[in-house]
């Protein structure tokens, strides 16, 4: 076998040899074929040298497990983030809002539709879709109280607090002896630091995936099996997710600012600003300690700081007013604006008068934009533990349907479900609040006439129709 070495004896590396012989068969394939394509060509591409790491997520920093703090690598820390939440009021306006909107809607559990079935006629549909199921009232009742302690408008807006701010909702599963889930209990989500696999992704138990910090040391490990952690803006270069107030971050720091000096107009500095002369004869000590003297003079005071002040010799021989600038503009809508759409909330408490026609499609657009997306996350996350803690992947969480505020609207929507036999009258009548009435609780079709919902049904295919009764003979 021959070796890599010269005519000196010195070792050659097999890179330079095998780059040499690329490089001669180029030569001679162009020499005869005439092939230029070798030359200066795209080449082939470097070997790889961790082909074992092949399916990693993103190229995490070299011991990233070791890190205490969570978040260390990523963006804004969890503290800073929750500042700004409680600093700005615009800010946690939309964030209780929000969570006002989510903690109003009402819900329930049923069973999945996955592959509707078939019925002759409309009654047997309604038996079989009414049958009680016991885990049903079962889970409604766990789930009205799901730490044991809060109901379940508390217990959501807790998880939505780390939802909206630090986007690190996370749930910490308590058992029974027997390995039954017993409570669902919200934990701070900025104390929980992700651990990775090689891979860059969350190990599976009985595999360690999150530590909790406390007092900065890592105090408990807990498994996916411990804990539910469910970030709704995850990224695949990332282990945290990103929240609406670390993206508009920037826009924050701004609103803070112009905040603190909008506060200061009123309790510090001079009032109105303005340029006052000094005689020439006095020295930068001395304007200094006026100046100091002056600004201490009715600090504090506003109502005496806007009036007037008379003071003698040269210092009054000169008095150039400054332009006070607006305390509220197009400025300070535009920063409201955009906190409103990192939310998706209508912007119409914050700006100018906007019309009706205007006002109703931003609120709709907020609604369908906004809202819709956080019930969507709270129906997979409790449909997640529907099916992994309670084995009921054939049971669902659904939303209820929301009710409309404006009467006409209500009454137009109850006419339509009654006419159209989504609704029968009494259901339309308990819905507002008023008694059944008799004959009330059959659906009906408005077409020509009235009918029965059952009777419309008849003659579709597939369908035997009913003898008529005598009453419809006659």
């Amino acid at each position: 076998m021959s070796s890599n070495r010269d005519s000196k004896g010195r070792a050659v590396a097999p890179g330079l040899i095998a780059r040499a012989s690329r490089a001669l068969g180029a030569a001679v394939s162009y020499t005869v074929t005439g092939d230029a394509s070798a030359w200066f060509g795209p080449l082939d591409p470097l070997p790889p040298t961790a082909q074992e790491v092949a399916g990693r997520q993103f190229d995490f920093p070299s011991g990233y497990n070791l890190l205490q703090r969570p978040k260390s690598y990523e963006g804004t820390r969890f503290e800073a983030l929750r500042a700004l939440a409680d600093s700005w009021d615009v800010l946690r306006l939309l964030i209780e809002t929000r969570k006002d909107q989510m903690a109003g809607l009402t819900w329930t559990i049923r069973v999945r539709d996955t592959a509707p079935a078939t019925y002759t006629n409309m009654a047997d549909a309604n038996a079989a879709n009414g049958r009680p199921d016991p885990r049903i009232a079962a889970l409604t009742a766990f789930f009205r109280r799901p730490d044991g302690v809060h109901s379940w408008t508390r217990w959501l807006r807790l998880l939505l607090e780390d939802l909206l701010v630090i986007d690190a909702p996370t749930l910490y599963v308590a058992r029974t002896l027997g390995g039954q889930v017993r409570a669902l209990q919200v934990m701070d989500g900025a104390t929980i630091k992700r651990v990775i696999d090689p891979f860059g992704r969350t190990p599976l138990a009985p595999d360690v995936a999150y530590q909790q910090e406390l007092k900065g040391l890592p105090a408990v490990d807990y498994t996916t099996d411990d804990l539910i952690y469910a970030p709704r803006n995850p990224r695949p270069h990332r282990v945290y997710g990103l929240g609406p107030v670390e993206q508009i971050e920037t826009t924050v720091n701004i609103a803070l600012r112009r905040q603190i000096w909008q506060l200061q107009y009123y309790t510090e500095g001079n009032i109105p600003e303005a340029l006052i002369g000094v005689p020439d004869a006095w020295t930068p000590d001395q304007i200094r300690q006026f100046q100091t003297y002056w600004d201490a003079l009715h600090e504090g005071d506003t109502a005496s700081r806007r009036h007037a002040k008379f003071v003698p010799g040269g210092v009054a021989r000169t008095f150039i007013p400054i332009k006070e600038p607006e305390l509220k503009g197009v400025f300070d809508e535009w920063l409201a604006r955009v906190a409103c759409f990192a939310f998706s909330v209508s912007p119409q408490a914050f700006v100018a008068q906007m019309n009706r026609a205007t006002a109703d499609s931003a609120h709709d657009a907020a609604h369908e934009e906004g809202l819709g997306p956080t019930m969507l996350w709270v129906k997979e996350l409790i449909d997640d533990v529907l099916a992994r803690e309670f084995d009921a992947a054939d049971l669902e969480f659904a939303w209820n349907d929301t009710r409309e505020v404006d009467p006409v609207k209500a009454a137009t929507i109850a006419n339509i479900h009654v006419r159209a036999g989504i609704k029968t009258l009494n259901e339309v009548r308990a819905d507002i609040g008023y008694p059944p009435v008799p004959g009330g609780d059959r659906p009906l079709i408005y077409g020509g006439g009235v009918m029965l919902l059952d009777q419309a049904t008849q003659g579709l295919p597939g369908q035997e129709p009913e003898d008529p009764t005598p009453e419809e003979e006659t």
